[in-house]
């Protein structure tokens, strides 16, 4: 089965919540030091990092021979009263997405991909990697929550024609085995697919066993319509617990590492996305905040430890 790399914007230290414009790097030494290192696609990243102008946008990724693969877009959506402002915002994101479509792979279209705002309730930002099922929504703020997701994914396919994914993610209200399983229960398949990404969902299980990985594949491939590989770093993650580290420690600590440094199989894992007949993107991340580590040696590293499995 045919599989493409790319990489993304938080690899070079640029996370939606944890950054701010000033700690960012120029958008072009990215998208250079990207391709360079052997990367043929590339997410959007925070609003306004690349270029918003849609003729600015399709040079600078055309030039680079880049396939946009999509967007990230968190929005408040256990919170009703952030309904309106946060399908606003995703429906912009995906107007530009739209506009660059056909640039790069004539096989894939750019996704956008909706999350949680992630580390803004203080108890789940506080207890990322380690929390406990009395930290969850209820049963009614879990409905209210898959409603508001399918609101913003109704909005963009109606304005842009482009389908959503769901982004599990860690201090976010939908981080544990559980907590996906049960907001893919609520959702309509045909509306909301899933970005399954390997550390996070590692991270949020509150241990570090591979197997883990990719028995979750098997579980919810069917929903499964684009790939993050992350790494988690096992003695990071159990000091994290340990210690009682916030969300925000644990990624400046290097909780996400190089890959083929942490828990996560990713031989198994390739070969479990392929025997499961997953055809399309896989992008690293590799989060990282602004002066941790070095990103294009860190691009560099991990995109030749993936060509062992053929990738």
């Amino acid at each position: 089965m045919s599989l493409k790399l790319g990489n993304a914007p938080c690899s070079w230290g640029t996370i939606e919540g944890l950054t701010g414009e000033d700690e960012r790097i120029s958008y072009t030494r990215m998208l250079d030091e990207l391709v360079e290192a052997g990367y043929a696609g590339t997410e959007l990243g925070d609003y306004g990092f690349l270029p918003t102008d849609p003729a600015a946008l399709r040079r600078e990724l055309a030039s680079r021979g880049l396939t946009m693969l999509g967007a990230y877009v968190d929005v408040a959506l256990a919170d009703p009263a952030a309904l309106a402002e946060g399908t606003a915002r995703a429906t912009t994101v995906a107007r530009l997405l739209a506009s660059v479509a056909d640039v790069g792979d004539p096989q894939w279209t750019p996704y956008l991909i909706l999350a949680d705002a992630h580390s803004r309730d203080p108890q789940r930002f506080r207890h990322a990697g380690r929390l406990v099922p009395e930290m969850a929504l209820d049963k009614a703020q879990l409905r209210t929550f898959a409603a508001n997701a399918e609101a913003v994914a109704r909005s963009v396919k109606r304005e842009t024609g482009l389908k959503t994914l769901f982004h599990h993610h860690c201090a976010g209200f939908i981080e544990t085995p559980d907590e996906i399983d049960r907001f893919l229960s609520l959702t309509d398949p045909e509306l909301i697919g899933l970005v399954f990404d390997t550390g996070h969902y590692l991270y949020g299980t509150g241990g570090c066993h591979p197997e883990a990985v990719t028995k979750a594949l098997e579980r919810l491939h069917k929903r499964v319509r684009y790939v993050h590989f992350k790494d988690v770093d096992a003695s990071v993650a159990a000091r994290a617990r340990r210690e009682g580290w916030d969300y925000k420690t644990a990624v400046g600590r290097g909780v996400f590492c190089e890959l083929g440094r942490g828990c996560v199989d990713f031989g198994h894992v390739t070969g479990r996305l392929r025997s499961l007949g997953y055809e399309g993107w896989v992008t690293v991340e590799q989060d990282v905040l602004p002066g941790l580590g070095t990103p294009r040696e860190s691009a560099e590293r991990n995109r030749a430890f993936l060509r062992r499995f053929g990738l």
